[in-house]
């Protein structure tokens, strides 16, 4: 997702002022100190008509609901019926989760991440420098109070609850810890930011790794400190990573493509309905100006994910290795109404800087779910031209410079994958209460074995979920790799988990083969086959 969020230019700000004058005056429902009230009605039959039906329920409907709440409804019902895929009115209490969980800038907290295993919140990760690293809690803690009441059994979300408050204020946390006990412990909370970049790595000698995972409201500064601290170990050559990025800031996607582009060069165009087209280009001097770059890319990358690698494509400043990614073309804005409520709506469409929109035709079902229109293949796509005059293509998300399919599993592998993946769920839950079990002790290199996966299958088979044994014999490889990968993050870090998967990634493997030896950006291009994003996109 690419949401604009308030941090932003004067005159953007302007721009929308503007535009949010010009929505207050379209809205029949604007917010009002946590309800919703009708502006005086006009003589315009629709107006009268929502009149009397917002009277005729509240005077005679048969159940029972307050005005608040009927306006409330009535202008989440208009959301949905205009169209906008992406519209969301946000209460107080959501606009506060969208914010820290789905754009994940930053909050109030003692900075840990929390899921429930067994019916207790479990310590996952512990972000660094936070009250909660400096207070001594490590991932495999389980919290069993905070802020004064017993929180065994409560949902996950609600003990989130108990641990998030305005920076600066106190809470108190009571957590176990295998072996030693119940630890009491008072914590201040502080403002918390998500990690963009968990971590940084050299994947092999003058090549460095970037993972981003989402666009936050500090993810352009954490892969500038990222870059500076690459080059400063020997890195002269870098991979970005925005496989599974669905989006976020468009200011951080902006200052990311700044980064790497050349101050003038243009890094999008947004057209609006009553404002001002805005043309945004590169303003400052690139971090590593000549290094040859990769940027990996899937389905899942989208939006803000989607702008990078467009600029950079259209510029001819990076390879794009992958798969085609999502297609969304639309910048939204969140409008702060009274009471704390917010409004998120669609308000214009972005272009790449050769023109491109990579916007995917898309549908809202009557269930709410959001469905893509089959299109043709990429060769019937709109072509246009980067600056060294590469084809790139518009239309369906951003087509790689080299197709590479992430699926790498065998046929037995791939079914299981399919039978596991109806109840992702459960085994998620199943893995993770196993690595919290076998993790302690371990040494980074170990190896899953045959009683590992037995231990697995009756935990799923404790939570319902049924697997045919021969499947699950002839997909070992796969279960083996899962079970690694999870108790590896979870015991020694995210580092750690990627390490062990960097020789079986395809994708990534690909980008080293284009990247050693590379001395420029334009020698990394050369070694990409012609003609090889020609792939079919279409569904």
């Amino acid at each position: 997702m690419k949401t604009r969020m308030p941090r932003a230019s004067a005159a953007d700000q302007r721009r929308r002022s503007s535009l949010r004058r010009s929505l207050a005056a379209a809205l029949l429902l604007p917010a009002l100190a946590g309800g919703f009230a009708l502006q005086a009605l006009g003589g315009r039959p629709g107006e009268q008509v929502f009149h009397e039906v917002i009277s005729a329920l509240s005077a005679r409907g048969i159940d029972s609901i307050s005005d608040a709440q009927l306006y409330e409804k009535a202008a989440r019902g208009l959301l949905v019926q205009i169209g906008d895929p992406y519209a969301e009115l946000f209460s107080p209490e959501q606009l506060a989760q969208f914010s820290r969980e789905t754009l994940r800038n930053s909050y109030g907290g003692v900075g840990m991440q929390i899921t429930t295993v067994r019916d207790t919140a479990l310590v996952t990760r512990v972000f660094e420098g936070s009250p909660a690293a400096r207070g001594g809690v490590r991932p495999g803690d389980r919290v069993i109070g905070a802020a004064g009441e017993n929180v065994t059994g409560q949902p996950v979300d609600q003990v989130t609850r108990r641990l998030l408050g305005e920076p600066g204020t106190t809470v108190a946390v009571d957590y176990h810890r295998p072996g030693v006990g119940t630890i009491h412990h008072e914590f201040t909370r502080e403002r918390i930011r998500y990690p963009s970049v968990a971590y940084a790595v050299m994947l092999e000698p003058g090549i460095g790794y970037v993972p981003l995972e989402g666009f936050n409201d500090s993810s352009g500064e954490e892969v500038l400190r990222a870059l500076v601290s690459l080059r400063k170990s020997g890195a002269h050559a870098f991979v970005l990573d925005l496989r599974g990025n669905g989006g976020g800031s468009l200011e951080q996607a902006i200052r990311i493509s700044d980064l790497f582009l050349q101050p003038g060069q243009s890094i999008l165009r947004a057209e609006f309905r009553n404002a001002p087209t805005e043309n945004v280009l590169a303003r400052t001097e690139p971090v590593v100006p000549d290094a040859p770059l990769v940027v990996l890319t899937d389905e899942n990358a989208a939006s803000a994910s989607e702008i990078v690698a467009g600029a950079l494509q259209d510029h001819d400043r990076a390879v794009i290795i992958g798969e085609t990614t999502f297609g969304k073309g639309l910048v939204q804005d969140i409008f702060r109404l009274e009471g704390g409520w917010a409004l998120k709506l669609t308000t214009g469409r972005w272009y790449t800087p050769s023109g491109r929109t990579i916007q995917r035709p898309r549908r809202m079902t009557p269930e709410g779910r959001l469905v893509e229109i089959p299109t043709d293949s990429v060769a019937d796509r709109p072509v246009f031209r980067s600056d060294a005059g590469r084809v790139v293509y518009g239309g369906g998300g951003i087509t790689p410079d080299l197709h590479v399919d992430a699926d790498t599993l065998s046929g037995a592998e791939r079914a299981l994958a399919v039978v596991l993946g109806a109840r992702a769920s459960e085994f998620n839950a199943a893995v993770q209460e196993m690595a919290v079990d076998r993790a302690p002790g371990l040494g980074e290199g170990f190896r899953a074995t045959p009683e590992w996966r037995a231990d697995l299958y009756r935990r799923l088979e404790k939570r319902g979920v049924k697997v045919p044994l021969p499947a699950w014999n002839a997909g070992a490889a796969l279960i083996d790799r899962v079970i690694e990968d999870r108790v590896s993050g979870y015991a020694f870090g995210d580092a750690a988990a990627f390490r062990r998967g960097v020789a079986r990634d395809a994708q990534l493997q690909a980008a080293l083969r284009v990247l050693r030896g590379a001395a420029t950006q334009t020698e990394a291009l050369s070694r990409v086959p012609t003609g090889a994003p020609a792939q079919p996109t279409g569904t």
